[in-house]
């Protein structure tokens, strides 16, 4: 990824906010078939892994080696730059269009895991992450479903691993305006329905998190 010094993000915390954040990635890999390319949910787990499930009757974990090499990229948001934005432009005309964005690429080797404790344990901290942040108190359990039910649904997953090795962040928010400019656009991205972005732009340009 092409990643200019003022566009390269180092802050930690930015990075996994992005991942937490954005959490479906496309993890990308090179196979005997090509290029190949899946949009899984995966989330951080402990010792610098990510961890996700397919299903058994994707070809992802047939195509791929187990240990291989996989980049994983998440992608948070991204907005339309107009020149208009800029209260410089009336004076010179020299801005053209841009795009912002924040990404972070992952790589490093992927383990598939075909154990039932491996899934179960895969499934179980996916949907604890994202049910409680949607229900909270009445989030969805595994236990709420006939044991049946839900051993025929992990029987028809296989379970991955994929160790952080390198990462690499991009934000690109601006960084190379002057200071009126950069306003400029955030208050254009919050007009034009991005104020999120907005909001990001002004925490970072204030020395907030």
């Amino acid at each position: 990824m092409y990643t200019p010094p003022h566009f390269q993000e180092t802050d930690a915390d930015q990075i996994t906010a992005i991942i937490k954040t954005a959490p479906l990635a496309s993890i990308v890999a090179q196979t005997d078939d090509g290029l190949i390319a899946n949009h899984i949910p995966l989330l951080l787990g402990p010792k610098r892994r990510l961890i996700g499930h397919v299903a058994l009757a994707n070809d992802m974990h047939r195509l791929i080696e187990n240990g291989q090499d996989v980049l994983a990229i998440f992608r948070s948001d991204d907005a339309f730059v107009s020149p208009n934005f800029y209260p410089s432009k009336p004076e010179h005309h020299r801005h053209v269009p841009t795009w912002n964005y924040q990404v972070v690429h992952v790589s490093g080797p992927i383990t598939f895991q075909h154990d039932t404790h491996s899934k179960r344990a895969a499934v179980g901290l996916l949907t604890r992450t994202h049910e409680r942040r949607v229900n909270g108190d009445r989030a969805w359990k595994m236990a709420d479903a006939p044991k049946d039910y839900m051993d025929r649904m992990l029987e028809g997953i296989v379970a991955f691993q994929i160790d952080m090795q390198r990462v690499l962040g991009k934000s690109k928010l601006s960084q190379n305006r002057d200071a009126r400019d950069y306003a400029g656009t955030i208050e254009g991205l919050r007009a034009t329905g991005h104020g999120v972005m907005a909001d990001r732009m002004h925490r970072r340009a204030s020395g907030e998190k």
